[in-house]
């Protein structure tokens, strides 16, 4: 994964890449690590010899199944600056996240899936862990004050890529790890 973020970062370097294009291939390569990390050393060896019928370009959308849709648009658009873009007025809204693409925030109308034994069906067995999201003019003291100042009881990571890397954990109203960082 270090060799496709530094070949990312050079590409933007040498201008063969646009801001947006570096920062939603960035979020394509750390939201699939994991999922590449989890598939099994048989099936990364079929895909190895079989090309893909698709090629990624950009993020288009995350979607959030959540309790109150109205609380969690409020809290992104708070405390991350993103814009709603459309909203129904009772269990759905999109927001923009600048240049890097969409969320949205949906009252959850489906039960959620528990792990199950009953044949055909496939067992629960990940979940996001955390989201991670950069922001412009990263200052620890202010990001930290403002948190705290919501209640939020921000907890400190300085252990991500790079010496100067710095971010806080907080949660979100459904409960969702969001990681804030420089």
């Amino acid at each position: 994964m270090e060799t496709t973020i530094a070949n990312l970062l050079q590409a933007f370097e040498q201008g063969r890449m646009n801001r947006r294009q570096l920062i939603r291939s960035l979020a394509i390569v750390a939201s699939g690590a994991h999922a590449l990390r989890s598939v099994g050393s048989a099936q990364a060896t079929i895909r190895e010899t079989k090309a893909a019928p698709f090629h990624t370009v950009n993020l288009d959308h995350i979607s959030y199944a959540v309790a109150d849709y109205g609380r969690s648009r409020d809290f992104c658009a708070d405390l991350m600056g993103w814009e709603a873009q459309s909203d129904n007025g009772e269990n759905q809204a999109t927001l923009s996240i600048g240049d890097v693409g969409e969320i949205i925030i949906r009252k959850n109308r489906r039960p959620m899936r528990q792990p199950s034994n009953e044949p055909g069906s496939s067992p629960l067995t990940g979940v996001i862990n955390h989201i991670a999201w950069r922001i412009d003019d990263f200052d620890t003291d202010v990001v930290r004050g403002e948190l705290e100042e919501r209640g939020l009881n921000p907890r400190r990571d300085q252990g991500g890529p790079g010496p100067d890397y710095d971010s806080y954990h907080v949660l979100d109203p459904d409960g969702w790890d969001l990681q804030i960082s420089k």
